[in-house]
Order: structure tokens, then sequence, then C-alpha cells
């Protein structure tokens, strides 16, 4: 790891190289791709089977005795850990829930908000070098707590065209309703435009390589989507007093994601940050995921040294990370102070991997400094929020010459005029 000693002005997005790629050719082959399915439907999904994961697909839809059969099969123990996951999920996200309001006013006026749940949502499981159960719950829990009717999830079938069975174990556990046995932006495109075997869905969620981003980001407005995701981040701040051993394994836990991951550490001791380089450099060996932690570390993993408490926590809501560790003595004097991050991990012993499967708040998280103006995935990421209006003819006689003189204000005599020609003379 990079040992920067921090001072005021440093150009940091610069420091910690977190630029944007020349994604042309990426936006170019997404287009293709999305047109392709858009025009041929199933067809293409089987034809892009065959290319990208080297499988022929029947049957697109995976069946109910596939499902069961993989949840029956999968180890007694890790299905136990699923169900218990899956609760704290569903007991934090139950906080979340809203309800509509009504302002009755005493002259008749009534006005208010109604929740409504989004119909139908398409959930994308990452599939390639890592399988994410936890991705299926983490998503697919808060939609089926707003009310969601239809969850259809897609992700990438290995060579024998088959889904994981921790996946598909995961997604009966979480109240998934349908899998489709696609990945990739081609997934993307048939649920933002439907095909014989993929229902069209209203929003997609959760996330994906290059190309499943560049993906959502065509589609977006043919449907909704709840953010671009880019690669993951973790930001530790830690007292000399922490271990360095534990913070390095916090900081490889987000490095063996992916090469592009960044791994930071803020603290106020060089010594300290030199301990923790070491321990990174060593324990960096023993991850089966090796190559790509090292690619990160060597690469996005920075350390820097700052005053105090104060300016480190200045300098993490600049950088804004997806995980933010707080490895104090007192997380929650300085958790008062936090402005931008995707969620925070308060604490010695409360490793970002907690968040990740078992805690309960929501491990999708806003990348890349949104946390500057986003949030984590929630229930309110699944619903609609209507307004509805009502006035008595009396009280809207009384209002009706301040909405004219506002709507001839900005040249809208049509306005005026809905308003004014109610109470006209025949």
């Amino acid at each position: 790891m990079e040992i920067i000693k921090y001072k005021n002005g440093m150009d940091v997005d610069a420091l910690l190289n977190r630029g944007t790629t020349d994604r042309r050719d990426v936006e170019q082959t997404v287009a293709d791709i999305i047109e392709n399915v858009r025009t041929n439907g199933d067809a293409a999904l089987r034809e892009y089977a065959l290319k990208f994961d080297g499988c022929v697909i029947d049957n697109l839809v995976v069946t109910d005795g596939e499902i069961e059969n993989a949840y029956n099969n999968t180890d007694k123990d890790f299905i136990a850990v699923l169900e218990q996951a899956a609760e704290n999920i569903r007991q934090f996200h139950s906080m979340q829930k809203r309800d509509g309001f009504t302002l009755k006013k005493e002259n008749g006026i009534v006005l208010g908000q109604k929740i409504t749940p989004i119909e139908k949502v398409g959930l994308y499981v990452p599939g390639g070098t890592a399988s994410y159960p936890s991705s299926v719950l983490m998503n697919a829990i808060p939609a089926v707590i707003a009310g969601v009717n239809e969850i259809v999830m897609v992700t990438p079938p290995d060579k024998n065209g088959n889904i994981r069975s921790d996946i598909l174990a995961a997604a009966k556990v979480a109240g998934v309703n349908k899998i489709i046995k696609s990945g990739g932006a081609q997934s993307i495109a048939a649920l933002a435009y439907g095909t014989e075997s993929v229902p069209k869905v209203d929003k997609i969620v959760g996330p994906g390589n290059i190309f499943v981003a560049t993906a959502k980001r065509q589609v977006f407005g043919k449907v909704n989507i709840d953010m671009i995701a880019g690669p993951s981040e973790i930001l530790v701040v830690a007292e000399p007093t922490a271990n360095p051993k534990f913070v390095a394994a916090d900081l490889l836990s987000q490095a063996e994601h992916d090469k592009l991951a960044a791994a930071i550490l803020i603290t106020t001791d060089e010594s300290f940050a030199k301990a923790v380089s070491a321990e990174v450099d060593r324990q960096v060996k023993l991850l089966p995921r090796y190559e790509i932690a090292l690619y990160s570390v060597e690469n996005y993993g920075k350390a820097f040294i700052v005053n105090d408490m104060d300016e480190a926590i200045a300098l993490a809501n600049e950088v804004a990370p997806e995980h933010l560790e707080l490895a104090v003595e007192n997380p929650f004097e300085l958790l008062e102070k936090v402005k931008n991050a995707g969620s925070v991990f308060l604490g010695k012993n409360v490793p970002e991997a907690l968040g990740d499967y078992f805690a309960g708040p929501n491990h999708t998280l806003p990348t890349g400094k949104t946390a500057r103006f986003s949030s984590a995935l929630s229930v309110d990421d699944y619903i609609k929020k209507t307004q509805f209006i009502y006035y008595p003819e009396e009280e809207l006689e009384k209002a009706k010459n301040k909405i004219a003189l506002f709507a001839e204000r900005e040249g809208l005599s049509g306005h005026a005029r809905s308003v004014t020609t109610r109470f006209e003379e025949e």
C-alpha cells in the first residue's frame, strides 16, 4: 500500500486514481446486444448463452423442480445461515416500510400521498468469478416487504446450462417468483423490453460488471434502475490502538472483489500505517483470489496519515466511500460527523463482512463518490409515491384569482382559464 502524508488541498481523486476508463467500445457493444434482444427475444438470449457462457439453453426459465432440488441438496448448515440472514434482513428492512398520509383541512380540502409498490422488478445476480447468494437476499427481500407483485431474477448459467444451487436456494428463501438462465447485458435488455420467456419489468436492480452497468444505463428511461454500481470500496479510519492484523484483513475483504476495488486506510500514526501495510502484504498471499487482491492493493491501496480524527473524518467525507469502518474506541462520537458513506461499521470488531452477509442492513451501496447524494438499497426503491388533491368548489373559487395570476405570470393562459372558466356566467 502506498503511504501518503495528507495535506489540505491535496487532489484526493487523483491520488486514489479512480478515474473512468474509455467506454466507447463497450457502449456500442451493449447497444448492439440490446437491439438484438429487443428484436429477436429468446433466440438472442440463447445465442448469447452459447457465445458467452458456452452452453446450449433449451428452457430459459428455471423450473420449480430445479429450485426444489437445489434447495434440498444444499448443505443444511448453509440453508440455516441463509434463513437467519434473511430474517435479519427482513427485520431491518421492515422498519423502512412507510404508509401514505392524508391531510384533511377544516374547509374540506383533502391532500395526501399514497404508497404503491412497483408492479414488476428485475433482479440481476452476478456470476462469473464469484457467486453471490447474499445479493439475492439483499435485493429481493426489500422488494417482498414493499409488496412487489413479481420479482424476476436473471443470472448467468454455467457451462452445463445450470444455475448454482446456492443461488437457487437463496432465491427460494428470499421469495423470488421467476428465475431466468441469462446474464450480461442481454439479460438487462430482456428485462427492459421483454421476450417470450422474460416478463418486461418496471425497474431493474442489482450489481454487475461494466457490460451490465452500461446496459442498465442505456435502458434507463424505458425502465427505472437502482444505481450504476462501480468497483467496490472500503475506507477504514483507525486509531493506532487498533489491531493492524484486523484492519489489513478488512481492507483485503474488499480488495479480493475486483482488480479495480479500492482499499483505503486513514490514521494519525505512520508507524501504524506501515504495520497495516506489512500485514496486507503478508495476508494477501493467503487468499485464493490472490492475484485479484494483489492487483487491487498495489494499484488502489492507499494509507493516508492525518493530524487528528477530525481531519480523518473530513477526508473520509471527501472520499464518500461505499463502506466506512470506524475502528476507534468511541465510534458513535465520530458517526455524528460522517456525512458521506454508503454504510458505516462502528468499532474495532465490526468488519464490513458482517454487513455483507448477516447483520441486516443492505449491502447494495453507492460507489464512486455517489454516497454524496445517494443511499443504500431499501424498501423505498420498490415503491411509488402518488400525491392526491381534493378541493370543494367554494375553496377553488376562493383561490381562483391567485392561481390565475400565477399561471399568467408564466405565460400559460390555458392554465389560468382551466380554473376561471368554472366560475364564469353562462
